[in-house]
Formats: C-alpha cells, sequence, structure tokens
C-alpha cells in the first residue's frame, strides 16, 4: 500500500523540487557556459598562440633574409671590386700574395691543361698580382663588418684562388692573404660554376677550427664569359645568434629553432655539437617531424600538430632553407590550463550556493507549507462532515483567497446537490417511463413488418424475405410484401427521412397508406399520386418518404413497378452476375402535392432474382469515413449468388459488418430478397 502524503507534504516537496531544480538548472547552464567558454576559450588561444609562433617565425625568418642578403651583397661588392680591377689596371700596382701551393704557378699549371689557348704562365701571373690588390681594398672591409665573414675566397677559371681571412689565428700565417693553385675541384666552386648563379653549400668544420661552417658562392664573368667564383664561409655560430635563437614562453625551455636544408638535414640547431659531421635528416620515417616534411621541403609557411608538439616552419628563398621551430604543446595551452583552474575554483563555488540553497529551501517549504495548509486542513474536516450525509452542515469560511472560495462553492454545492438529489429522483422516474415506451415501440414496429419466413410456405412459385436493422430503437426504414390475389405479389421497400419516433410514426402512416391503395386492378403510379397527396395534407414535420412498389405476376414473371426516389434494385438474370437495373427515380413522397409518377414494367425468367435496399446499405461507414457503396454491395451479392434469399441478405449484412468494423451505425438496413420460380 502506497504511503499517503499530505498537502504539507506535498507543499514542501515541490517548493524544495523547484527551488532544486532552479539552482542545478542554472549551476548547469553556468558549468556548461564555462565549459563552452572553456573550449572556445582553448580554439582562440591556441589558434593566438599558433599566430603568435608564425608571427614570431617570420620574424626569425626577415631576420635571416637580411643576415644572409648581408653575405650576398659582400659577394657582389667583391665581384664589382675584382670587375672595376681588371677594366682598370692601370690604376693598380701588381703586388705579390704568399702563395699556399706547394709548386709554382709555372710548375703548376704545366701540369694542367689551361682554359684556352691564350692562357700562359705569364698571363696567370699577371692576373693574380693584379687581383693581389684586393688584400688592401676589401680585408678592410671585412673587419670594419666586424668579423661575421669567416673567410673570403677569389678562385679564377685561369688556374689560381686568392684566400683572405683577417680571422684566422694560425702562427705560421704571417699575412692575411694566400694564393692556392688547387681550388677548381672544391665543392663550392664547381657547385658555383655550374649553378650560374648564388649557392650555398652544405656543412663542413671550418679550416682554422672554429666550428661548423657553409659557403655562399657566386659566379663572376669576364665579357660575358665565366672568369671564376668568389666565395666565402659563414660561420653556424654567427646564424644561430641572428636566426636560431627564440623564445616562445619565457618560463619554458623546450623551444627551440632550427634550420633545413633542400635535402632534408637539419642543418642549424641548438643541439648540433660544434664538432659535428653528421646532421639530423627529416626524411627518415623514424623522425618526429617525417609527416610534415612535405611542407617542410616544400618552402610552405605553416604550423603542424604532431602528438605532444607544434612544428611551425616558413622558407628562406635567399638560401632555399626553411626555418622551424619546435613548440611542446603545453607552452600553447598555457592560459588554457590557466583558465580550467579558474573553472574549478567556479564549480566549488557552485557546490557551496548549492548546499547553502537547499537548506534554505528546506527550511522555507516547511514554514510556508504549514501556512498554507492549515486553512485546508479546516476545509477537510467540514468536508469529512458533509461527505458522511449531514447536507445541513456550512463549510467555515477562513480569509479571502481560493481556499475561501472553495469553501463558499462547497456550501454552494451542498444545496445545489440537495437540489439534484430530488430532481434526479423525478427524472429518473420519467427516463424509466420512456425507456419502457420505446421499447414498447420497438415490439409495435418490429411486429408490423412481416417477420415470419418462410412467408408463404405452400407456395412454390415464389421465394422472399427481408430484414430491417434500425439504428435507434426505431426506424424510419419499413418493408412489406403481401398477396394481392392468388397470381399477384406486392413487394414494397420504403426509407422515411430523419430517425426516432417522429420518423417511425411517418413510416406507419405510409406503410398503411401503401398498402391500402395497392389492389389488382390499381395503377401503381395512381397509388403513389394518391397516397403522397394524403401524406402532404399531414406532414407538420417536412418529411419525406423514398419508396420502391413492385407488383409480380408469380405465374408469368411479369412485374409492374414505380419509383419514388429510392435506390434502383439489383436483378439476377439466367445465372450470371448481379446488375443494377437503371430507372428513374422520381420524386419522393410526401415532397410536393400533385406530383405524377411513372410505372415502369419488367420480366423475370423462372430462377431470376431481385435484391431491394435502402440508403443505409450503401452508405455504412467505415472508421475511415469510407462508404460501403454500389462496387462493394455488387461484389458481395456476386460472391453469395448462389445462395436462397434467406441466406443472401445474412451473408450482404455480414459484409457489411465486416466492413463498417467498429464504426457507429447512422442510418436503418433494410434489404429485401425475391426470387421467381414460376410454374
Amino acid at each position: 500500500m502506497n504511503k499517503r502524503l499530505t498537502i504539507k507534504k506535498k507543499v514542501r516537496y515541490l517548493i524544495l523540487a523547484i527551488t532544486l531544480a532552479s539552482v542545478l538548472v542554472v549551476s548547469v547552464a553556468a558549468l556548461n557556459f564555462m565549459k563552452r567558454i572553456r573550449e572556445a576559450s582553448e580554439v582562440a588561444v591556441v589558434e593566438e598562440m599558433k599566430s603568435k609562433v608564425l608571427n614570431l617565425v617570420g620574424e626569425k625568418v626577415n631576420n635571416a633574409e637580411i643576415a644572409l642578403e648581408k653575405y650576398t651583397n659582400y659577394l657582389d661588392m667583391l665581384v664589382d671590386l675584382i670587375e672595376m680591377i681588371h677594366a682598370n689596371p692601370n690604376h693598380y700596382v701588381k703586388q705579390d700574395i704568399p702563395m699556399r701551393s706547394p709548386d709554382s704557378p709555372k710548375e703548376y699549371l704545366t701540369q694542367r691543361s689551361f682554359v684556352d689557348e691564350n692562357t700562359t704562365v705569364d698571363s696567370v701571373k699577371d692576373e693574380m698580382t693584379l687581383l693581389a690588390n684586393l688584400e688592401s681594398i676589401w680585408l678592410p672591409m671585412m673587419k670594419q663588418d666586424g668579423g661575421t665573414i669567416a673567410t673570403s675566397y677569389v678562385g679564377t677559371e685561369s688556374g689560381f684562388m686568392i684566400s683572405f681571412d683577417d680571422n684566422a689565428s694560425m702562427a705560421e700565417y704571417s699575412e692575411n692573404g694566400e694564393v692556392y693553385f688547387n681550388h677548381r675541384e672544391r665543392v663550392w666552386y664547381e657547385h658555383a660554376k655550374e649553378a650560374g648563379k648564388l649557392i650555398f653549400t652544405d656543412l663542413s668544420q671550418d679550416y682554422f677550427g672554429r666550428g661548423l661552417s657553409l659557403t655562399c658562392a657566386k659566379p663572376f664573368y669576364y665579357d660575358g664569359k665565366f672568369a671564376g667564383v668568389v666565395a666565402m664561409d659563414i660561420l653556424i655560430a654567427d646564424l644561430q645568434k641572428s636566426i636560431i635563437d627564440i623564445d616562445v614562453e619565457s618560463n619554458y625551455e623546450d623551444d627551440f629553432a632550427f634550420l633545413v636544408n633542400n635535402e632534408g638535414d637539419i642543418i642549424a640547431s641548438p643541439y648540433i655539437s660544434k664538432d659535428a659531421t653528421e646532421f639530423e635528416n627529416i626524411n627518415e620515417p623514424n623522425n618526429k617531424y617525417y609527416e610534415i616534411r612535405k611542407n617542410i621541403l616544400g618552402q610552405k609557411t605553416g604550423i603542424d600538430y604532431l602528438g605532444n608538439f607544434y612544428c611551425a616552419y616558413s622558407p628562406i628563398e635567399v638560401a632555399d632553407w626553411v626555418l622551424c621551430v619546435y613548440v611542446p604543446e603545453e607552452i600553447i595551452l598555457i592560459p588554457v590550463n590557466n583558465l580550467e583552474a579558474a573553472i574549478r575554483s567556479m564549480t566549488n563555488i557552485f557546490i557551496i550556493i548549492f548546499i547553502v540553497a537547499i537548506i534554505i529551501a528546506i527550511v522555507a517549504a516547511g514554514v510556508f507549507a504549514m501556512k498554507l495548509t492549515k486553512p485546508i486542513e479546516t476545509l477537510r474536516k467540514d468536508v469529512n462532515e458533509i461527505s458522511e450525509g449531514n447536507l445541513d452542515y456550512t463549510v467555515r469560511v477562513i480569509g479571502n483567497d481560493e481556499i475561501s472560495d472553495l469553501a463558499t462553492a462547497f456550501n454552494d454545492m451542498t444545496l445545489s446537490l440537495k437540489n439534484y438529489i430530488n430532481d434526479l429522483t423525478s427524472l429518473t422516474a420519467e427516463k424509466e417511463r420512456i425507456g419502457a415506451e420505446l421499447n414498447v415501440a420497438t415490439h409495435i414496429q418490429s411486429s408490423m413488418l412481416p417477420s415470419i419466413f418462410p412467408a408463404f410456405p405452400n407456395d412454390s412459385r415464389f421465394d422472399i424475405y427481408a430484414t430491417m436493422d434500425p439504428a435507434k430503437e426505431v426506424g424510419g426504414d419499413f418493408y412489406d410484401f403481401f398477396m394481392i390475389d392468388d397470381k399477384h405479389v406486392a413487394i414494397v421497400v420504403a426509407d422515411v427521412s430523419g430517425k426516432g419516433v417522429p420518423a417511425a410514426l411517418f413510416m406507419v402512416i405510409g406503410k398503411t397508406l401503401i398498402k391500402d391503395h395497392t389492389s389488382m386492378n390499381s395503377d401503381l403510379s395512381s397509388v403513389f399520386y394518391e397516397v403522397n397527396n394524403l401524406l402532404c395534407e399531414s406532414n407538420s414535420e417536412n418529411l419525406f418518404i423514398t419508396a420502391f412498389e413492385a407488383v409480380i405476376n408469380i405465374e408469368t414473371g411479369h412485374i409492374i413497378y414505380v419509383n419514388a426516389g429510392h435506390e434502383m434494385p439489383f436483378i439476377y438474370r439466367n445465372g450470371k452476375d448481379w446488375t443494377a437495373y437503371p430507372m428513374k427515380p422520381g420524386f419522393v413522397l410526401a415532397g410536393m402535392e400533385n406530383m405524377k409518377f411513372t410505372m415502369g414494367e419488367l420480366d423475370l425468367a423462372p430462377g431470376d432474382k431481385i435484391f431491394q435496399y435502402t440508403d443505409g446499405v450503401t452508405e455504412a461507414t467505415n472508421s475511415n469515413n469510407e462508404l460501403y457503396g454500389m462496387d462493394r454491395l455488387k461484389a458481395a451479392l456476386d460472391a453469395n449468388s448462389s445462395k436462397k434469399v434467406n441466406d443472401l441478405l445474412p451473408a450482404i449484412k455480414d459484409d457489411i459488418d465486416k466492413f463498417v468494423g467498429e464504426a457507429p451505425q447512422f442510418d436503418d438496413i433494410t434489404m429485401l430478397g425475391f426470387e421467381f420460380k414460376g410454374l
């Protein structure tokens, strides 16, 4: 048995539930809002940090371009100096430069083929002593730069190379410039000559032990012909200061930058030692940058997430390199983590508020429930007194609100209930009387219609059967059949407009008049003419009748008929299908005085049948508002064509009931079947 809850408890629980639900909804909404802020902020912060890293990479690339352009500008200046010296040889004094080759110019050059037939030992010496003027011009410029250029070279196609290095500190070098004769097969010379433009070589150890360096080289020409290559060594340590040094977040030390050449080698990084000879390559499948190698080597600008770190990259076009920045994920997510901490703090505050709200709601609910239910409790006691049968008791009215209105309503209800009981006693008696009278009327109407079958058991010339199912206790449909003489039988099927007692009474009048006016010598059109006028005289309710009457010669099968607005009958002939017999419907009975009706004739052969009905058959409606209709009626008649009329009609009624289903019957259903057998 369920435990009973008083209104006081219900009110208390309701207030508590509303409060809890409100706080819960607000809390969930707030937490969800903070979660969405956190998610949106995370995306925004990550995008902002990624943009910051990309901007930093862009700045570093610009610095690198500026730094590298300085070297390329120096090469251009050196080329210009060489071309100027060659163009104005008379302005310069030929000078000697220490030779670092084991061979003299003559001994070295005679062992190799000259560039062309015009190149001789003397011409080489002249060019060499002329270009020796670069020592007094170029070296001061290198010193002014501050020593960022390690070594400069001028290698000629005629066979000698002059080297300048203001930073060399080896004791055996007393001069800053030396001459060599074995330079043509050096990488920087071959690549620059082949490329025909400025190039950067791979990393190598500096000749003087100053660490890793690379060479920037550019070809120069005399009179449109290749004449040699100028080159400079650049220490990686210098590039580290201007390009590689980076600081995304000051509190973290794990972020760094590195350079990747067009072969995929990492040529500069904080983790490459000074004495390194082999370099990490991003094309190796086990390399952590392997997944984005195509973007890096494709000289693209972007940033990618690789598991637990981000890698940003951008090309340095001057050197065909790519500057990359490695940033651990935790650096990017620092602001997000700070936001999460703030959200956790807010969550704890919401929990405290939730608990306080529960306590306040419990106390407030108890006080409010007690105040609210006191008048209700008084009302309950008074109503219990009335419910025990004391209709003379008056409920106490307390206050001026809905509960006082309810108390007043109970007093009014008690008075009304006393009056209702008195009225109900009288009404029940009257209803029982009317019900009894309707029951008698139903039996009377039923007894007025022929209901004993077979109707003519001793006459084998025909068979007849009819049914009527009223929609209410009494109906407006009727059928009739009677012998006029020993050779003629009359059949009538009619439908009175309306339902209930008025229609039933009008049906009785119509049935009686039709039967009384029908005789063997009567013209059926005259019968309906006279009946119609009589019905019009006493039709105060404006009712009307649709009727079909036929007189059949039961020896010959000849039929005369008249139709007053009724459905056309179905006829079964020669053992074939049932067919609706076309006939003019005529006007209804009791519709208008002095109406004329047309009589028709037809003949039946032995075995032919007639099926006549009212519109309650074809207009029977199912729950989908579909009508039974003529087509379904014909199909049902055809399906039962072999049956006798006393079996045919119940079969049609069963088919109608199946079609209608649970839908209510709205109209009377009347059917009459006649079979002519002959002599």
